[in-house]
């Protein structure tokens, strides 16, 4: 059994339309929703053993404002990174034998982590969390997923069951989407 976490980066600043996508910070939001879900993990758990994240600065911002105890390793590849591009950045990180991590959380973006959450939750295991999550993967959302393979490269469709799904809406209400 592997543990596999996402978690979206938090609320982006659109202040500046000048700035590169790859370079928006966060808004004030984003700053405290990076604050309400990275004190959820960390008293949720797991402890991850490794931390995949996207480059890009409302990326690394949020790692900065959840205080996660674990150091990310960047990969330029998690950047708006699709499905099979998340799958792979997985394989390639996460080790082979006996230097293989058993749980590992992505840090990234949308459509890319909803994806990797509709193609790996098998339709036998649709829980209310999935529909929740299905519904809209918003900003610093958080899942946790049990996957039920052995090594990294057995990472298929259908090999997981969603068995934590988190917003910090749900921590905060003022965290509440806007009307």
């Amino acid at each position: 059994m592997k543990t596999l976490g996402l978690l979206r980066h938090a609320k982006s600043d659109w202040d500046d339309t000048a700035q590169r996508d790859f370079d928006r910070g966060l808004n004030a939001r984003g700053r405290k929703g990076a604050r309400v879900i990275g004190r959820h993990i960390r008293s949720h758990g797991p402890e991850w053993d490794l931390v995949l994240a996207s480059p890009a600065a409302r990326v690394t911002l949020t790692l900065e404002g959840a205080q996660l105890p674990q150091d990310a390793v960047f990969d330029q590849r998690l950047y708006l990174a699709s499905y099979d591009t998340i799958i792979e950045t997985i394989e390639a990180h996460a080790g082979k034998g006996a230097d293989e991590v058993d749980s590992v959380l992505i840090v990234g973006h949308n459509p890319g982590l909803q994806d990797v959450l509709l193609e790996l939750v098998a339709p036998g295991k649709e829980n209310a969390l999935f529909k929740e999550a299905v519904v809209k993967f918003p900003t610093a959302a958080y899942a946790v997923l049990e996957c039920d393979i052995e090594h990294w490269s057995q990472l298929k469709k259908y090999c997981a069951e969603l068995v934590h799904f988190m917003r910090p809406r749900d921590l905060d209400p003022s965290l509440a989407p806007e009307d």
